[in-house]
């Protein structure tokens, strides 16, 4: 068992390095928690992984406090969430002062342009990543090509996709439990190798906390709810309902309920209301903000802090734009993590009690072949809009890149990625710095 300091330094060498977007931080979890150390199994990891994708808010942060607390309780899980969004956080109010002063500095644009490129690497090393583990026969392989089809071609919302995997997996085990057993993550099906402390001593008993109390649902609501949402509604009561600081708080609350399908599903509605509906920023400045979440550690999700920020930033009143825009992103930082805390004190310990049914298990299991191929999505994604200048639509929301506006430098530098990371297994920070020096050479030529 790794001791409470052994393992807050993890969380925050974690913190420090989750690059990537929500693929690739789960791959470096993976990679520390489950490959290396073994702290946990592969089929718990998946286990927790399939909860943290159901809810609303950043399932990699979800997925730190969720393991954090299975280590080392609810402390456990309360220094695993906060160290993996601190570093990106204070990255962000940095790059949140630096844009808003210096938005057009050539120096920034060279340097975020080489850590784009190597960041389309690190997406598409997640896939095959996650990948492998989870697409174990051509049923989840079918499941997975399904969901990128209908994500990507038919734009259905994420929510509807993860439960009709899980209702594909939830029947299928009944008819054909061969063909989904080997995404089941009872305990029957765990390989033995693949177990990891936390799997041990959940076999010893000795992980008492994850066997839900009697009052512990009441319990976890009466004192989260309040922690959530007493300061936000305080800080409406003193400043006035329609002052900056109430949107902020409401709208930022709310997302956290109903942001399901990750950064890139929020984006869109967030984008509509922040640009169109309060005039927060303008359409450019809401894709410079996507630009610096992807470049810097933590979940893709700290975009909204820039949002919040740039809020603040532009309606100061009488204090100071910079002093506004910092309690403006914490504002947003605090109405958009706080419920993720809440989701998974609240809910982990009954998902580890129906860990050992199948029918769920094989749905979970499904699912998870389904985030493959939104994964995949997440990946072209990526490749049209670095490599590419323009892309446009064809119909059914299919986008394809004009080949004439071919970025032969973003390619470049994209390939020289992947095989530095593929094929000769360069470290993520080593690649991210050579590329973003790279880019810094080449937007001098």
């Amino acid at each position: 068992m790794p001791t409470f300091r052994e393992a807050t330094r993890l969380w925050a060498k974690i913190g420090l390095l989750s690059f990537g977007g929500p693929a690739g931080q789960i791959a470096l979890m993976h990679k520390e928690l489950v490959e290396e150390r073994r702290w946990i199994g592969e089929e718990r990891f998946l286990h927790a992984l399939n909860y943290c994708m159901l809810l609303p808010g950043p399932e990699a942060q979800q997925l730190a406090v969720y393991i954090g607390w299975l280590l080392h309780r609810t402390a456990g899980g309360l220094v695993a969430g906060t160290l993996f969004v601190l570093p990106g956080a204070l990255v962000m109010l940095g790059l949140s002062s630096f844009y808003m002063l210096y938005n057009d500095a050539p120096v920034i644009e060279a340097l975020f342009f080489g850590i784009k490129a190597a960041v389309l690497a690190v997406v598409v090393e997640a896939v095959i990543r996650i990948g492998k583990r989870a697409l174990k026969n051509r049923v989840m392989v079918a499941i997975a090509v399904a969901a990128f089809l209908a994500i990507y071609v038919a734009r259905l919302p994420f929510p509807l996709i993860v439960l009709a995997a899980g209702l594909i997996g939830w029947i299928g085990s009944r008819f054909t439990p061969s063909l989904f057993s080997g995404a089941a993550h009872g305990k029957g099906s765990a390989a033995a190798d693949s177990r990891g402390v936390v799997d041990l001593m959940f076999e010893r008993g000795e992980l008492g906390h994850t066997v839900p109390a009697r009052w512990h649902a009441a319990r976890t609501i009466a004192i989260w709810l309040p922690l959530w949402l007493g300061p936000v509604a305080l800080i409406a009561a003193l400043a006035g309902p329609g002052s900056v600081w109430a949107q902020i708080g409401g709208f930022f609350s709310l997302m956290a309920v109903v942001t399901f399908g990750g950064a890139y599903a929020v984006l869109a509605y967030v984008a509509q209301a922040a640009v169109t509906s309060f005039g927060w920023l303008s359409p450019g400045q809401m894709v410079d903000g996507l630009g610096l979440a992807e470049t810097t550690p933590g979940p893709l999700i700290l975009v909204l802090q820039f949002v919040g920020f740039a809020a603040a930033y532009r309606h100061a009143g009488a204090v100071s734009p910079l002093l506004a825009g910092s309690l403006g992103a914490a504002l947003t930082l605090w109405a958009t993590f706080v419920p993720c805390f809440f989701w998974i004190f609240l809910g982990a310990p009954y998902i580890e009690q129906l860990r050992q049914n199948k029918a769920l298990s094989a749905a979970l299991g499904a699912i998870t072949a389904a985030v493959v191929g939104v994964i995949m999505n997440l990946a072209l994604w990526f490749a049209l809009h670095v490599v590419f200048g323009k892309v446009v639509s064809v119909g059914w929301g299919v986008e394809v890149p004009v080949f004439s506006s071919l970025d032969w430098r973003a390619a470049l530098l994209s390939a020289a990625a992947m095989i530095a990371m593929l094929r000769l297994k360069v470290g993520m920070l080593p690649t991210l710095a050579a590329s973003a020096l790279a880019g810094l050479a080449l937007q001098a030529l």
